[in-house]
């Protein structure tokens, strides 16, 4: 049975509630304060495992971590590849408003000090038929990167956040990069949105399968080797807290590529996880099951079309 080897963060996000986020020069009081588990790497592999992939979580936590490492094992993630270091967890300092939306500030501790011999260790374990999920949350991406594309393996980059160490990494080496519109936009060297951003970074990066992920706004898919292209909607929710939703997305969709989905039920059951991720307060804690999803995807229709190339 394929499996997903996720060599990713694993953060402590502290959530304030506030009536507005803070914009610069301005000190807004927290209507409250939450403790959750997060990180961009936790929050998808617990959304992988959820979805009924088997998920192996690489990664470092600190002295601190155990909550993180309590909410991996929850949820059924396999966690022998989380090593504790001398540096504090990841932090993530995270604002968000009455209407969901959110800012936030990270710190990346022992997510940056990841050690070349668990990397090796993550690539090692990599059968043929598994993937390898990495976010830019951690350091050596670049390194990382080279030595899967050697190995030939399956990688998919969730390019966020997006930051200068971007300009360095071999992009064309990935199988899939899953990028939101900021992020999008930054590897296109453009301002477009939707389809056009979505032809525009596969023209940069002809033989990678590019994932557009838009809000509200829907998806595209293109994958240039098969010459397919697809478009999705989005579930229409009540919007709690935006946190975690594209993590809940690219989890499921992982999930369905380890189990060899199409890519159009896979993009739909990532979007009903978004969807009903930003129904609930926090990270980690926000993810749905699978039955859930299911629930969602059976009771609401979203448009969906296969596009052009």
């Amino acid at each position: 049975m394929a499996k997903l080897v996720n060599l990713g963060s694993l953060c402590i996000d502290y959530v304030y509630s506030v009536p507005n986020i803070a914009r610069g020069g301005e000190t807004v009081s927290s209507l409250g304060v939450a403790q959750f588990p997060g990180g961009k790497g936790l929050n998808q592999s617990i959304s992988a495992s959820l979805a009924g992939a088997q998920v192996k979580h690489y990664g470092s936590v600190g002295s601190d971590g155990k909550l993180l490492l309590n909410a991996l094992q929850e949820a059924g993630v396999d966690i022998n590849g989380v090593s504790v270091s001398n540096h504090n967890s990841g932090l993530a300092f995270i604002q968000v408003d009455s209407e969901g939306r959110n800012a936030i500030v990270i710190e990346g501790g022992s997510n940056r000090h990841i050690t070349k011999q668990l990397i090796e260790k993550a690539l090692d374990d990599l059968d043929e038929g598994d993937w390898l999920l990495l976010q830019n949350e951690i350091n050596d991406l670049e390194s990382i990167i080279y030595e899967g594309a050697r190995r030939g393996v399956r990688m998919a980059l969730n390019l966020a956040p997006v930051d200068s160490r971007v300009e360095s990494y071999p992009l064309d080496e990935l199988t899939l990069l899953i990028v939101n519109r900021v992020e999008g936009q930054s590897v296109a060297g453009c301002e477009q949105i939707g389809t056009a951003l979505a032809k525009s970074i596969s023209a940069v990066l002809p033989e990678t399968i590019v994932l557009l992920t838009e809000g509200k706004e829907g998806s595209v898919l293109i994958d240039p080797v098969k010459h397919l292209s697809t478009k999705t909607g989005s579930f229409e929710v009540d919007v709690v807290d935006e946190t975690a939703a594209g993590d809940a997305f690219v989890g499921f969709f992982m999930a369905g590529l380890v189990e060899n989905k199409d890519f159009t039920t896979s993009l739909i059951e990532a979007s009903a996880a978004g969807a009903l991720a930003v129904s609930f307060h926090g990270a980690a804690t926000s993810i749905p099951d699978r039955s859930s999803v299911e629930e969602l995807v059976l009771n609401q229709i979203i448009s969906q079309e296969n596009l052009v190339l």
